[in-house]
């Protein structure tokens, strides 16, 4: 990956998520999980991003180059997973815990499910220009 895919895709990674929660007021700590979450999933060294990519419809990739599609995943990962850290918090306070392997299952399951949820959406797009304009909007920020 080059720096220039990079640096697209946390863009609009950055954008999307501005349009839910203002990042400039999210905590410090979050902004660090934010950054590792991006790189992690930036990476890709699991190939799952690259490998939901390469399955779509020559139709939906037709629809936003692949760095917009990145950073749109990483966006949807990282409000799924803000909101169950929320539900994490709440819970560390009680005896119910939860430990750091299990943490790390959850992250998995929800950066897959937000994949598959990303590319269902690109796939709509194709047909529904409202949510495909929607997409577009949120990316350019």
């Amino acid at each position: 990956m080059n720096s220039d895919y990079k640096q697209r895709a946390e863009l609009v990674a950055l954008n999307v998520c501005n349009s839910v929660i203002p990042m400039d007021k999210v905590p410090a700590n979050l902004l660090e999980a934010y950054a590792n979450l991006c790189n992690e999933l930036l990476e890709d060294s699991d190939e799952k991003f690259i490998t939901a990519w390469e399955a779509l419809p020559a139709s939906a990739t037709a629809l936003l180059p692949q760095a917009d599609f990145h950073g749109f995943y990483i966006a949807n990962a990282w409000l799924q997973l803000s909101r169950v850290a929320q539900d994490i918090a709440e819970l560390a306070d009680s005896d119910e815990a939860i430990d750091e392997n299990e943490y790390n299952n959850i992250f998995t399951r929800l950066s897959d499910a937000s994949l598959k949820e990303s590319a269902k959406k690109l796939k709509k797009a194709r047909t529904d220009r409202a949510l495909l304009n929607s997409i577009k909007s949120v990316i350019e920020g």
